[in-house]
């Protein structure tokens, strides 16, 4: 690939440092320091522009410096997460090339309803569910039997979910829907809660799709009788990491047939929800064995030895490889998108 001139595009309080000699595993740029590093390391021209609000920061810098492609990694825009396809928007409108999702799969992805009411069309198992809006009263249809799971409708990264949201009886769904129209400020979903193994599939691609390894989500110290879960701690704060023992690796001894599914799945998955450039599909696996499709995730965390990266390498794509492949995807997309 030709040198290109990239702009870094993340959020301004995650802003990485030219050059960082100690461990950065627990800092917060750390995915921005990471793919940073691996840009320069295959030859590219990068600058990085943090951003929140001054949008016309963007178009300042394309005007000075006419950049190949906007490498994008900003997950909020006025600190509103469900703004993400808006930034996608403004590149599209200021006709730069982008790596990521596109706007209409970001947007239709972050909603977890209505992105399972386009799934449940294509015949694709995800858990039965229903919506409890704000100032409504919480009513459970009869076909919703517990355990249930509630979760916020438009936030990811686990936000607002912990062991206390997984609920066996109508008093604890109440009280927990109660807390994220406060606590979360938001409308909240409630899922038949899935008990078995989680498991994350990747896919790279735009029309023509490529399905990584199967990845699993392990709490080694976890009680027998405590729901697996992947709070928020177990996402992101190292020393509950080490203390519980949370573990994510390739998913050993799946049936042929089973990871057959789950590729087939994802693919279907991500032309349904109209995903392109990279995306992580999560599923749980039902007492019986059966897949049923959680959420997809429309751009997933690329630091180096998380779980896309590491699924990737497990593919043959190391990281610098990946990085590469995902801006081709970006540039293909614009070229196949362009107003003539």
């Amino acid at each position: 690939m030709k040198r290109l001139r990239i702009v870094l595009l993340v959020h301004d309080d995650l802003v990485p440092p030219e050059r960082c000699e100690a461990d950065h595993a627990h800092e917060p740029w750390r995915m921005e320091y990471d793919v940073l590093a691996g840009l320069r390391r295959l030859g590219h021209d990068v600058r990085v522009l943090g951003v929140c609000r001054d949008l016309l920061a963007v178009d300042e810098l394309r005007r000075q410096w006419q950049p190949h492609v906007v490498f994008n990694l900003l997950e909020d825009v006025y600190g509103v997460i469900a703004y993400d396809h808006d930034m996608t928007a403004c590149l599209e409108l200021l006709g730069l090339a982008y790596t990521g999702c596109n706007p209409l799969g970001l947007a239709v992805s972050r909603d977890k309803a209505l992105s399972k009411k386009l799934l449940t069309y294509h015949r694709i198992r995800v858990p039965k569910f229903i919506v409890c809006r704000r100032g409504r009263r919480t009513r459970r249809p009869k076909r919703l039997g517990f355990p249930l799971i509630v979760k916020p409708l438009l936030e990811d990264a686990s936000a607002g979910i912990s062991q206390r949201s997984v609920v066996h009886d109508d008093a604890e769904l109440a009280r927990r829907v109660a807390y994220v129209h406060e606590r979360r400020d938001g409308d909240a979903i409630v899922e038949q809660f899935i008990g078995g193994r989680e498991l994350y599939v990747g896919v790279l691609g735009n029309e023509r799709l490529e399905v990584l390894p199967p990845w699993e989500l392990l709490i080694e110290g976890r009680p027998p009788d405590a729901p697996l879960l992947a709070t928020r701690k177990v996402k992101l704060d190292p020393a509950y990491q080490k203390k519980m023992g949370v573990v994510s690796r390739r998913a050993e001894d799946l049936p042929v047939e089973l990871a057959a599914g789950l590729a087939r799945i994802s693919r279907r998955a991500c032309r349904a929800l109209q995903l392109s450039g990279y995306a992580r599909l999560d599923f749980r696996l039902d007492a019986a064995g059966q897949p049923f499709l959680l959420e997809a995730n429309a751009n997933p965390q690329l630091a180096r030895g998380e779980d896309f990266a590491e699924s990737a390498k497990a593919a043959g794509i190391g990281y610098e490889k990946l990085l590469e492949r995902i801006l081709r995807l970006g540039l293909r997309w614009k070229e196949s998108h362009e107003i003539i």
